[in-house]
């Protein structure tokens, strides 16, 4: 079993005929007879390869659409049969059964049918049934049978061969097992996955999700950790289908960094105007609406330039030339838009540091999707947060009625605090973050953070008071009593958004009246822990 085993005889059943013709040339050059199924038997022989139908082995013909064709002891036998086995042997002599030392396939391509949006019937017939019983009965036989599922290792299999005299070693096919049990694992969880959802089924008893190697990782969020990035094939623009132009190789804290960016820019419509959001550590420093896009990162930059540095720049729209001029003033880690002209890709072409990336679009923050996180001994799973409000959804519970600008800074806000570590706070004027507090234990703390942030920004902008002057306030949660708007006042705010909804609601409405605030209800919250 440890020995290298010969390969004489093979069956390919393949979906993605990419490589497919030149591979099976190679193996052909070997002697090696090649069994094959349907479309994939045709390519062959219209390339000229001698080809053996399965039919012509099981003795049935392929029926019922092609839903049968490899279910049979003819194939599964020779598949499954221990080459050491005098019994296995003898049941394969007794019944005409040959050995099938390789299998080649790849399955319907059920993911990519759903990710088109196909109806209901056509995902059905996307799923295979012949393809994933073959896998695993040749990756549980791996002692003896090699299986290939991806494309990719045609060639890992082809120098496997050219270096152990046409055999291949019990290391090579254990690996070629591993990928090809991950591979029907992820393609019955993808089935699983759209068929809960297309019933319906919120909390399936039992839940699996599956990605697909993007990327091996020097380490994790910090040196002693393993790291790597898997992709899922979620058809939604973002960090995991972006283009990367230049620059150093995506660390792990930039991937989470870069994600939590450009989820936060893509809440704002480009059509409304260009948008920034720099991040530091997952959390906005900065985010700001502007007449360009330049105009909409140096406002955001203004909100706080010391954690700014080293950040992840988001951008809604297409990067210019100007607006990269500016960036490049300080380092920054990546650069992530739609797109980039090709005045800013010469510029920052000369930052060989600078990671670019392009994505195409914009995800959509209204789209169902997923969220889990591991705990011990399971996982949690939730909807992905796509709340929104809009002005008329607001409830105005103060004496002081907000004014038009008052609210459109408030809804502003409120989109920004979306994308802030709880407890959030959020200051903002003219539709620009001018102080932020994030992720501490009391809302009262994020409020002074926020304040003293603003108050050193305005030092370093040579203002003659702190930002949060005339600025409005967003909370991710309510405020559980009076004392966080009090901190507010002394700030300087002049409205608050925030859900309500505390038992002490009429005592922070009440202080919101004494010290003249605007207060608007959301009816909604924001917890991002």
């Amino acid at each position: 079993m440890s020995r290298p085993v010969p390969i004489r005889r093979a069956l390919i059943s393949v979906s993605d005929k990419t490589g497919l013709i030149d591979f099976a040339r190679k193996l052909d050059a070997r002697g090696i007879e090649i069994l094959s199924t349907g479309g994939s038997a045709r390519t062959l022989r219209e390339a000229g390869l001698t080809v053996v139908d399965v039919a012509d082995v099981t003795g049935f013909p392929e029926m019922m659409d092609g839903r049968v064709k490899t279910l049979h002891p003819a194939v599964h036998g020779g598949l499954l049969a221990l080459r050491d086995n005098a019994e296995h042997l003898a049941a394969m002599e007794s019944h005409g059964i040959g050995p099938i030392d390789l299998l080649v396939v790849n399955l319907y391509p059920f993911e990519e049918t759903v990710a088109q949006g196909a109806g209901y019937d056509d995902c059905i017939e996307n799923i295979d049934i012949g393809g994933p019983a073959m896998i695993r009965a040749a990756a549980k036989n791996h002692g003896f049978v090699t299986v290939i599922v991806d494309v990719q290792d045609y060639g890992a299999l082809l120098a496997e061969l050219d270096n152990n005299d046409d055999r291949t070693t019990l290391a090579f096919r254990q690996r070629q097992a591993q990928i090809a049990y991950a591979r029907t694992a992820a393609y019955d969880a993808a089935v699983s996955t759209w068929l809960a959802d297309a019933i319906g089924e919120a909390t399936p008893r039992r839940r699996a999700f599956a990605g697909t190697l993007a990327q091996s990782l020097r380490y994790g969020e910090n040196p002693h950790q393993q790291a790597a990035f898997y992709v899922t094939g979620e058809n939604r623009a973002g960090v995991a289908t972006a283009r990367q132009w230049q620059g150093k190789e995506l660390s792990y804290n930039n991937i989470n960094d870069t994600d939590a960016a450009f989820e936060l820019v893509a809440e704002f419509d480009p059509a409304a105007g260009p948008a920034c959001a720099i991040i530091k550590h997952a959390n906005p420093c900065g985010v700001a609406q502007g007449a360009t896009g330049l105009d909409a990162y140096r406002r955001a930059y203004d909100c706080d330039r010391t954690s700014a540095f080293g950040g992840i720049v988001a951008l809604n729209r297409t990067l210019d030339g100007a607006t990269a001029e500016e960036i490049v003033k300080i380092f920054t880690e990546v650069v992530i838009a739609p797109d980039a002209d090709e005045d800013a890709r010469r510029i920052f072409a000369a930052k060989k540091n600078l990671r670019l990336l392009t994505t195409g679009g914009l995800p959509d923050p209204r789209a169902p999707g997923l969220a889990f996180r591991q705990v011990a001994g399971g996982f949690l799973v939730q909807g992905r947060d796509d709340g929104r409000v809009s002005p008329s959804d607001l409830k105005i519970v103060s004496d002081r009625q907000p004014s038009e600008t008052d609210l459109a800074d408030m809804l502003f806000a409120w989109t920004v605090a979306k994308h802030v570590k709880s407890n959030a706070i959020v200051y903002a004027k003219d539709m620009a973050t001018v102080g932020i507090g994030a992720g501490q234990m009391s809302r009262v703390d994020s409020t002074r953070i926020g304040r003293r942030k603003s108050e050193d920004m305005a030092e370093t902008l040579g203002l003659s008071q702190p930002l949060t002057i005339g600025a409005v306030v967003a909370s991710d949660a309510f405020f559980p009593f009076a004392d966080g708007i009090e901190a507010l006042a002394e700030a300087g705010a002049r409205a608050v958004i925030q859900p309500g909804g505390s038992m002490r609601d009429d005592e922070v409405i009440a202080a919101a009246n004494r010290l003249g605030l605007a207060m608007v209800f959301t009816g909604q919250r924001h917890f991002r822990h």
